[in-house]
C-alpha cells in the first residue's frame, strides 16, 4: 500500500516500518550500534558516497532513527526529512545551514523563545540580517518579504500567544523573491496542518513535544524539499547533533498513537478554552479554535484541527499566578508540552525563559500569563480541577 495516500493515523503507526523488521518481529528494532561493518569495500564505498543505500556510522545514519525520519517525511508529504538531537537543534541547524554572513532572514516577532534568541543575539553576531515583523501584520511581512530576503521563518500556531500566520499567503510573497520558507510545525502536529502543501519549503518539530507525546525523549525532525534536506543533512553530520537510536524508538512508538491523542486533545482544548473565555477571573483566552481569535477565520483554512494548547491571562498580577497554578492538581508544572499529562507553566519559566521581562514585554507576552498543555485525560476532570484553582482566587 502507497502510505503517502493512506489516513495520517495509517500512515503513523506504519510509516518507516518493515524493512528492519527481523524475524518477524512486529515493532522495528532498536539498533545502538556506532558503525555498521562490510564484507566488500567497493558496496561499503558506494554506501559511503551515497551511490547505494546503507549506513556507515550512526552520527550520518541509524537504521532505527530512518524510521523515525520515513515517518515524518510522509505525514508531512515530503520529499526527505532528517532527524536531530533536539528541536532547538533542528531550527539552529536549520538556519546556520542557510544564514550567512550578509545574508538576511525575515521572521515574525512571536517564535518559540529559543528561536528568538537566535534571531536577536546569535545571527547578528555573525553578520545576518534580522527583521522580525509583528505577527499578524501579514502586509508589513509582505512588504519586508519584498525587498528581498534569504529565508522566511515562520511558526503558526505560535508559542505562547498562538497566533496564526497565513502560510500560503507568506510562502507565495517569499516565492517571488526566491526565499526558502521554514514553517515550525510543532504547535499544530502533521494531523492539523502540513505546511508543505500550503507552499512552504521545509517544516520542522520539536519532537520532544506532541509527536512523542509522553514526555520522555527529546529529538527534532525536519522535513521537505529534498535538495535543501540534504544540504541541512550535510551541516549537521559534520556539527554532530545527531539523534541516537533509543530517543528514535521512543519518539516513533509515541506517533503510533499520535492521531488518536490530537483527536482528544483537539476536542478537550476547545472545550476548555471556551469555558475559560466566559470565566470572570480570566482576562484573555488564546485558542485560534475560538471565533473571537484574531486568526480564527487562517486557522479554519490551512488547519484541521486547532491543537492541544491554551494560553490564557489571569485579571491580576504574577502573584495571582503562582496562586492558581500551584492550585492545580491534575497538571505538571513543568517546562514542556504534548504530552499524554497536562503541563502548564508561565512564559518566563517555559517557552520564554531566556527572554527578560521586558523583551518578553514587547513581544506581547504579560506576566499573567499561563500556557496550558491539554493531556488526554478527561476534559471533565480538567474542567473541574481549573474550576476549583479558579474559585481560590
Amino acid at each position: 500500500m502507497d502510505l503517502s495516500k493512506s489516513k495520517k493515523g495509517t500512515a503513523a503507526v506504519w510509516g518507516g516500518e518493515g524493512d528492519l523488521n527481523t524475524k518477524g518481529a512486529v515493532t522495528s528494532p532498536i539498533v545502538n550500534s556506532v558503525a555498521f561493518s562490510y564484507h566488500d569495500l567497493d558496496e561499503w564505498h558506494h554506501v559511503a558516497t551515497g551511490k547505494a543505500n546503507g549506513f556507515i556510522y550512526s552520527r550520518n545514519t541509524n537504521p532505527t532513527v530512518a524510521v523515525l525520519e520515513e515517518k515524518i517525511r510522509i505525514l508531512e508529504n515530503a520529499e526527505a526529512a532528517t532527524a536531530f538531537a533536539t528541536g532547538m537543534a533542528a531550527i539552529s541547524n536549520t538556519l546556520f545551514t542557510f544564514l550567512t554572513a550578509g545574508k538576511r532572514v525575515v521572521s515574525i516577532k512571536d517564535t518559540y523563545g529559543g528561536t528568538s534568541k537566535i534571531f536577536l543575539d546569535f545571527l547578528p553576531h555573525y553578520d545576518v540580517g534580522v527583521t522580525l515583523c509583528d505577527t499578524s501584520d501579514h502586509d508589513q511581512l509582505e512588504e519586508e518579504i519584498a525587498k528581498g530576503c534569504d529565508l522566511v521563518y515562520l511558526e503558526t500556531p505560535t508559542n505562547p500567544t498562538l497566533k496564526v500566520v497565513d502560510v500560503q499567503r507568506l510562502s507565495e510573497a517569499a516565492k517571488k523573491v526566491n526565499a526558502i520558507v521554514v514553517v515550525d510545525n510543532t504547535f499544530a502536529t502533521p494531523i492539523n496542518q502540513n505546511p508543505l502543501q500550503l507552499g512552504a519549503d521545509l517544516v520542522i518539530h520539536s519532537a520532544t513535544k506532541f509527536l512523542c507525546g509522553h514526555s520522555d525523549a527529546m529529538g527534532g525532525l525536519i522535513a521537505g524539499n529534498k535538495p535543501l534536506l540534504q544540504k541541512i543533512f550535510n551541516f549537521r553530520e559534520i556539527n554532530g547533533a545527531s539523534l541516537q537510536a533509543d530517543p528514535a524508538y521512543m519518539i516513533a512508538r509515541g506517533m503510533k498513537t499520535l492521531e488518536l491523542r490530537i483527536e482528544r486533545q483537539n476536542t478537550s482544548a476547545l472545550k476548555i478554552a471556551e469555558y475559560l473565555k466566559g470565566h470572570a477571573k480570566v482576562k484573555h483566552v488564546f485558542y485560534p479554535g475560538l471565533e473571537t481569535h484574531n486568526g480564527h477565520d487562517i486557522a479554519k483554512k490551512q488547519m484541521r484541527g486547532f491543537g492541544g494548547i491554551i494560553s490564557f491571562a489571569l485579571d491580576g498580577n504574577y502573584d495571582m499566578v503562582k496562586k492558581f497554578l500551584t492550585a492545580l492538581k491534575l497538571v505538571h508544572l513543568a517546562a514542556s508540552l504534548g504530552s499524554v499529562s497536562s503541563l502548564a507553566g508561565p512564559p518566563h519559566t517555559t517557552s520564554h525563559v531566556e527572554l527578560t521581562e521586558e523583551q518578553r514585554k514587547q513581544l506581547g507576552i504579560p506576566e499573567s500569563l499561563i500556557r496550558y498543555s491539554v493531556g488526554i485525560e478527561n476534559a471533565d476532570d480538567l474542567l473541574q480541577d481549573l474550576e476549583e484553582a479558579l474559585a481560590k482566587l
